[in-house]
């Protein structure tokens, strides 16, 4: 039985993790892998905390449901550390990243691990100096595949093309792909 890797993302609503969750899913999907991506939110307002999910293997997936034991959890805004238990259910070999100017020791203090791998990379001002917004999830998906290496970065830059080359001016689009290139390459681990 192939090995499923399951991914949550906690976020606020308007900063991209459902958008996230979703291209990664059809990323996978892209490269013959089985995927889910798909979010959970109450109320669906800006700011309010949200999770995504992703699940990608080899195999067909038969488990539709929350991820309660997360190999990777991806923070999209560090408040969410002291509002929500980010780690909850991550095994002792997880691996958290979180979009912050804090480093990874200064993450692992504050939530209290003491297994795992943290990295940081600070995906906002990332994203303000390549897109213009402060909505790091474009980011956050280069420092994911970084750390995470189950997919080819070029697999997730051509589903975003795909998907946005007809929504969005093409400096956007780019600003988004050097967003992720850059984070692949900024993120950092203890």
């Amino acid at each position: 039985m192939a090995e499923m890797l399951e991914i949550r993302w906690h976020g606020r609503g308007g900063q991209g993790a459902k958008t996230a969750s979703l291209l990664l899913a059809q990323a996978a999907a892209m490269e013959g892998k089985y995927s889910q991506g798909f979010p959970d939110y109450g109320p669906e307002r800006m700011g309010a905390p949200m999770r995504g999910f992703n699940r990608i293997s080899e195999e067909p997936i038969r488990v539709h449901c929350a991820i309660y034991s997360p190999k990777i959890v991806v923070v999209l805004d560090d408040t969410l550390i002291s509002a929500v238990d980010v780690a909850s259910g991550m095994p002792e070999d997880g691996i958290i990243i979180v979009n912050t100017l804090m480093t990874p020791q200064q993450i692992r203090s504050e939530l209290g691990l003491e297994g795992g791998t943290i990295y940081t990379v600070n995906a906002t001002s990332i994203a303000i100096d390549e897109i213009g917004r402060p909505i790091p999830n474009s980011p956050m998906l280069g420092a994911l595949i970084k750390v995470s290496p189950f997919l080819a970065l070029d697999s997730v830059i051509d589903q975003i093309t795909k998907k946005f080359s007809h929504g969005f001016k093409p400096e956007v689009l780019d600003g988004n792909v050097r967003a992720i290139k850059r984070a692949h390459e900024e993120v950092t681990s203890e």
